[in-house]
């Protein structure tokens, strides 16, 4: 992969079409055939490699539909008949056209084609359904993580999404930027699991962040309403799902008026405060338990204030950016990274957090990797009007 495409917005999703072939497998007929007229001519009668283009259908079948798998039965026929047929390939003295021994050969070519012809078609058929799955799962995707504003009064965000499991394009992972009156207030979450009761365990606590956003007079309040969802909705799925579906989070709130930032961490990863020539943790050691775990008892939850001013930058993450590995095993280097890299604009540190994780991982993400990243500006007039409307791609 690339640089992060920006998504379009839900309504503009357009359908994808069928992966391309590697140019080397699409020419791999054609090196096949040629492999067989080197190596006819050096071959005594009594082993005709001409046999061997029995496997062109098959061959051709990694690459292309029914009809190029058809069309490459026809031409193996053909060709084994011309092949058989000239008296001068492997020394021949006269041609063996209708031999009983080219017969068969002929027929099982042609028998082959058949199949290799009716498994092209499944497999076409296998790769649109595929298709078809991940343009669902994406559009659940950005229904679940809709598109954060690019920017709220002084302050600009970006936002970043990679699934492990690049099938279905969908985890638990989640993140939120909400307007209120009592500041901006952010949330970055991991639900325990995978698969759909993870996406929909997150998007119900998307959903509760964004009411309770708007509602609770300040973070402490807000966790507790969540933590209240969170364990109604472990208890309407019953079984072990009652103790064992928890989410880690971290909520943050930078007040309007500017110059600090709240946090609450329940079991997750510290954010990062970015600032020129400094990477720092916040992290106060007194993390409060995940969501849905507070009933077993532990630290209450707690807020930590910390300066925030114009300039300096917020990275929330979740551990699938950590927890990352490179071919030795080592885990990927977050805060060494982000002291290398400076202190770029939200859009750029994301691009390059985004590059750097899949070159450092040769064999691909093992977890599923959501980062929300927040820079603070000067204050300008325009910052002071209203939250612009979110636009129609995410970073």
């Amino acid at each position: 992969m690339g640089r992060p495409r920006r998504r379009p917005g839900v309504g503009t999703a357009t359908r994808a079409g069928l992966p391309a072939p590697p140019l080397w497998m699409r020419w791999l007929p054609v090196l096949y055939v040629a492999g067989v007229l080197v190596i006819e001519p050096l071959t005594p009668v009594e082993w005709p490699v001409s046999f061997l283009l029995v496997a062109l259908p098959l061959v051709t079948g990694f690459a292309y539909g029914p009809a190029g798998v058809a069309g490459a039965t026809v031409f193996a026929v053909v060709f084994e008949g011309v092949l058989a047929g000239t008296p001068c390939c492997a020394g021949r003295s006269v041609g063996y056209l209708w031999d009983r021994h080219y017969i068969a050969d002929y027929v099982c070519t042609a028998l082959v084609g058949a199949l290799g012809t009716i498994l092209a078609a499944n497999r076409i058929r296998r790769e649109r359904t595929l298709a078809d799955v991940r343009f669902v799962a994406e559009i659940a995707q950005r229904v679940v993580l809709r598109p954060v504003p690019h920017r709220i009064g002084n302050l600009l965000l970006e936002s970043l999404y990679l699934s492990a499991a690049a099938e279905a394009r969908i985890g638990g992972d989640l993140y939120e930027a909400v307007p209120t009156r009592y500041g901006i207030r952010l949330l970055i979450g991991d639900v325990r699991g995978k698969g759909l009761l993870a996406v929909e365990t997150a998007a119900t606590m998307i959903g509760a962040f964004r009411e309770a956003a708007h509602d609770e007079p300040d973070l402490l309040a807000l966790a507790d309403r969540l933590e209240r969802s969170m364990s109604r909705r472990a208890q309407q799925l019953g079984g072990n799902e009652t103790i064992e579906r928890f989410i880690t989070a971290v909520f943050a709130e930078i007040p309007a008026e500017g110059g600090l930032v709240r946090v609450l961490n329940c079991g997750h990863p510290p954010p990062l405060l970015i600032r020129p020539g400094e990477v720092r943790e916040l992290d106060s050691g007194r993390p409060s338990p995940p969501l849905n775990l507070g009933m077993l008892g532990g630290e209450p939850h707690h807020v930590d204030t910390y300066p925030f001013r114009p300039g300096e930058q917020l990275l929330l993450y979740t551990d699938g950016v950590t927890e990352t590995r490179d071919a030795a095993g080592t885990f990927y280097p977050l805060v060494d990274r982000l002291r290398s890299w400076g202190c770029p604009a939200p859009h750029n540190l994301l691009e390059r957090l985004h590059d750097d994780l899949l070159e450092f991982s040769p064999t691909g993400l093992q977890d599923d990797t959501a980062a929300l990243a927040v820079a603070l500006v000067a204050d300008e007039p325009s910052a002071r009007t209203a939250p612009s409307a979110p636009s129609t791609a995410a970073g």
